[in-house]
C-alpha cells in the first residue's frame, strides 16, 4: 500500500502519485530524491498566462497565452511540409505553423474548432506567426486563464513541464510549517507566484533562499575544515636544507610574494594537521617554483608528491621544470600520463611503488587504480577547478591524508573565495616577478586582418614569436568563427619562409610534445593553436599573440591566453581581432581586456558578466552548483552569510543542522575538496 503523502521533506519522491520507476529515475538526474529536494527545485524562470492577449496586440518575441477560433488548416509545401493553421478571434488572425505534425493532430484542428495557444509570435513569409506552440483544442470556447505564473524548471530529457508542475502542485497542497532554516511559504511563493506578483517581489523572495542555500555551503565548508583538524598527515619539519641548494642554483631571485607565500606553505607542512591551501596567482606570477619547494620538503623526509594537471601539455611541461629543479639534488621526478605505452606506464608505476620515484606528475592518469604511493604525503593539484571533484578526492585518498596544496591562475574575486574556499587557508601571489614585460592590448576588427597578418609577418622577421589562437580545431556548420586547421593552411601560404606549426587537443600527445618542442626552441616562429595554449605554456621569446573571435570567450580565457606572451625581455602584444557587430557583453568584455592587466579585476568583471560557474569551471566539471544563489546577483549577501554560519556553528547548532538537512543531507561530502 503507497505510503499516505505528508508534509516531511525527508520522504521518498515516489510518495507522490504518478511517480513510478522511471519518473523517479528521472528525477534523480536532477538530484531529486526527497520531495525536500523537490520543494529545492525551483523554476528559472516563468511564463504569464494569466492574460489573454488579443491576437491584434501580439508583438515578435514576447511569449503570450491567446485564444482563438480555427478559421482554415491545411498542408503547405515549401522549402519544408508544414501544415498552416488560420486562427482568429474578434480583433484579427494569425498563422499558426506546425513542421512535425500527426494525422491526429490535422483532425485535432479543423475549422470552426477551438485552440488556446502560447508562444513566442516571430515574422514568416506571411507576417507574424506561431511556430510550434504549446496548445490545447476544445469544441466550445476555452476556459478563463491560469491565476498565477506558470514556473518554468530546470529539466532534463524525457520530462517535460508538466509533469514537473503536476507533481510540486500534489506539494504545495500540503500544510507545510514555515519553520527556521526551511522558509516552506517561501518556497510555495516561488513555485506559484499569484498573478500581482512582480520582479521585484520574486527577486526578495529569491535572495532570503539564496541566503539559506549559501550558509548552509558555508556550513559545510567550515565543518569540513573542522574535520580536516582531526586527521592527521606526516609532520615534514625543516631537515637537509635542499631548498636552500635549489635557491642558490635558480639564477633569480624570489619576490617578496613568493618568499612569503612560501613561508606560509613550509610551516603548514611542518605541522600534523593537514594543509589545505589554496595558492591563487596571476599569470606568470611564479607558483610552480612555490610547489617545488614543498616537493623538496617532503622529498627530504623520503616521501613522495603527486603534482596532478589538467592536460598533457601542461604535466610535461611541470615534468622539465621538476626534473631540471630536483633531479639535480637527488630527487628522481617521473611522468605518467594516458598516452604512454602500456610498457612505459608500467616502469614509472613500478617506481612511485616502490618509493624510488619521489615526485610524480600527471594528468588524469595519476587516478588510476594501478598507481600505488609508497608514502604520498604531499600533493598538488594545478588548475585545480578543472577536475571533477571525484577525481580530486581519488587522488588524496592514494595517501590517506597528506598535505594538499591548489594552485590556480584564475584570479577569485575575494568574495567568492570568502564563500566557496572557506575551507581551505588561502596565500596571494600578488607580484609579478622582475622582467616580465607589460602586454599591449589591441582591439581590431576582422575587416583588418589583412593588415594583422602583415604585423605578424614583420615581427617574424624581426626574430619574434607568436601565438595564432583560434576558438575551433576545423570549421563548423552552425558558427561562424575560426577554424585553427584551415588558418594554419592560410598562413603557411600567406607567410611563406615562415615556419608555421598547428596544434591542438585532438593531436597525438606525441606529435603535440613534438609541435611545442620545436616552438619553444624558435624551429616553430608562428603556433596556430585551439585555447589549448591558454594554461601553463612558456615561451620566453614569444612577444605576439592574436586572437581570433574573442568576442565568444570570457574575460577569464582571455587573460589566461594573453599571458603567454611577455615572459621574456622583449615588449609583448595581444590582438583582439573580432568579428563585429558586436552584442552589449561582448563590448564590454573587450573593452575591460584593452583597459586592464589585473587579473582580479578581470575576474571581478568576469563574475559581473557570466556569473561564477564559467568563472570556476564547474559547468564544465559537473561539480556542484547553487540551486537558487547566483553569486552574480548574491554576492553582496557573502558578509551577511559568513556571520550567520559562524554564528549557527557557535550558537545554534540545531539550526545548523536543520539547514544542512534541508540543502545537503546526502551530498555534503562532496561540496568541495
Amino acid at each position: 500500500m503507497p505510503t499516505a503523502l505528508r508534509p516531511d521533506p525527508e520522504q521518498p519522491v515516489d510518495a507522490l502519485r504518478g511517480v513510478g520507476p522511471s519518473l523517479k529515475a528521472l528525477l534523480g538526474r536532477l538530484g531529486i530524491f526527497r520531495t525536500g529536494d523537490l520543494l529545492l527545485h525551483l523554476p528559472i524562470r516563468y511564463e504569464d498566462r494569466t492574460r489573454v492577449v488579443p491576437l491584434r496586440e501580439l508583438r515578435a518575441g514576447e511569449a503570450a497565452l491567446v485564444h482563438g477560433q480555427v478559421a482554415a488548416a491545411r498542408v503547405v509545401y515549401g522549402r519544408r511540409r508544414s501544415l498552416m493553421v488560420v486562427l482568429e478571434d474578434n480583433s484579427g488572425h494569425i498563422n499558426v505553423r506546425f513542421f512535425h505534425f500527426s494525422k491526429s493532430q490535422q483532425a485535432a484542428l479543423q475549422p470552426g474548432r477551438y485552440v488556446s495557444c502560447f508562444g513566442e509570435p516571430r515574422f514568416g513569409s506571411q507576417g507574424l506567426e506561431l511556430v510550434h506552440p504549446e496548445y490545447r483544442t476544445f469544441s466550445e470556447p476555452p476556459p478563463a486563464p491560469e491565476s498565477a505564473l506558470t514556473p518554468v524548471y530546470p529539466a532534463t530529457k524525457g520530462l517535460g513541464q508538466g509533469r514537473v508542475r503536476s507533481i510540486v502542485s500534489q506539494l504545495l497542497k500540503l500544510p507545510w510549517p514555515d519553520t527556521p532554516g526551511v522558509p516552506y511559504q517561501t518556497l510555495a511563493f516561488l513555485h506559484q507566484p499569484p498573478p500581482d506578483a512582480n520582479q521585484a517581489d520574486i527577486a526578495a523572495a529569491q535572495e532570503r533562499i539564496a541566503t539559506d542555500e549559501l550558509t548552509a555551503y558555508y556550513l559545510i565548508m567550515k565543518l569540513r575544515q573542522r574535520a580536516r583538524a582531526r586527521h592527521s598527515a606526516v609532520p615534514l619539519p625543516r631537515s637537509q636544507q635542499l631548498g636552500r641548494v635549489l635557491h642558490d642554483a635558480l639564477g633569480f631571485d624570489l619576490t617578496g610574494a613568493q618568499r612569503r607565500v612560501l613561508a606560509e606553505v613550509l610551516e603548514d607542512l611542518t605541522r600534523e594537521v593537514p594543509m589545505l591551501r589554496l595558492l591563487q596567482g596571476d599569470v606568470g606570477s611564479g607558483k610552480t617554483v612555490v610547489a617545488a619547494f614543498a616537493a623538496i620538503r617532503a622529498a627530504e623526509h623520503g616521501c613522495q608528491t603527486a603534482l596532478m594537471a589538467p592536460t598533457e601539455i601542461l604535466a610535461e611541461q611541470h615534468y622539465l621544470n621538476f626534473s631540471a629543479w630536483l633531479e639535480p639534488l637527488g630527487i628522481p621526478v617521473v611522468l605518467l600520463t594516458g598516452s604512454q605505452t602500456t610498457k612505459e606506464r608500467r616502469i614509472r608505476e613500478e617506481a612511485i611503488a616502490e618509493g624510488s620515484a619521489l615526485v610524480a606528475v600527471g594528468t588524469h592518469a595519476l587516478f588510476q587504480h594501478s598507481v600505488e604511493f609508497k608514502q604520498l604525503a604531499l600533493t598538488i593539484v594545478d588548475e585545480q577547478h578543472r577536475f571533477g571533484v571525484h577525481q580530486r578526492m581519488a587522488l588524496r585518498s592514494k595517501g590517506g591524508t597528506p598535505h594538499q596544496l591548489i594552485m590556480t591562475a584564475t584570479p577569485i574575486p575575494r568574495t567568492l573565495t570568502m564563500a566557496l574556499y572557506a575551507d581551505m587557508d588561502v596565500s596571494l601571489l600578488d607580484e609579478l616577478p622582475p622582467g616580465r614585460q607589460a602586454i599591449d592590448p589591441r582591439v581590431v576588427e576582422a575587416t583588418r586582418r589583412d593588415e594583422v597578418v602583415e604585423a605578424v609577418r614583420n615581427a617574424m622577421q624581426a626574430g619574434d614569436q607568436a601565438y595564432w589562437v583560434c576558438p575551433l580545431i576545423e570549421p563548423s556548420d552552425q558558427l561562424e568563427v575560426a577554424a585553427a586547421e584551415p588558418s594554419a593552411e592560410e598562413l603557411r601560404a600567406r607567410l611563406t619562409g615562415i615556419k608555421t606549426g598547428l596544434l591542438h587537443g585532438r593531436m597525438p600527445s606525441d606529435e603535440k610534445a613534438r609541435v611545442m618542442q620545436a616552438f619553444k626552441s624558435g624551429q616553430v616562429q608562428l603556433l596556430v593553436a585551439t585555447t589549448v595554449v591558454e594554461v601553463g605554456v612558456d615561451v620566453p621569446n614569444a612577444s605576439l599573440m592574436v586572437i581570433e573571435n574573442p568576442e565568444r570567450m570570457g574575460l577569464a580565457q582571455l587573460h589566461q591566453l594573453r599571458g603567454r606572451v611577455g615572459r621574456g625581455d622583449k615588449a609583448a602584444h595581444c590582438i583582439l581581432l573580432y568579428k563585429g557587430p558586436l552584442g552589449e557583453v561582448a563590448r564590454k568584455r573587450l573593452q575591460i581586456m584593452r583597459e586592464s592587466v589585473d587579473g582580479f579585476f578581470i575576474a571581478e568583471q568576469d563574475l559581473q558578466l557570466r556569473g561564477p560557474g564559467e568563472l570556476l569551471g564547474t559547468r564544465q566539471t559537473g561539480e556542484q552548483q547553487f540551486r537558487v544563489a547566483d553569486l552574480s546577483v548574491h554576492a553582496s549577501l557573502i558578509p551577511e552569510v559568513i556571520a550567520r554560519g559562524e554564528d549557527l556553528l557557535e550558537n545554534q547548532p540545531e539550526l545548523a543542522r536543520t539547514l544542512l538537512q534541508a540543502w545537503a543531507p546526502l551530498e555534503s561530502g562532496h561540496l568541495s575538496v
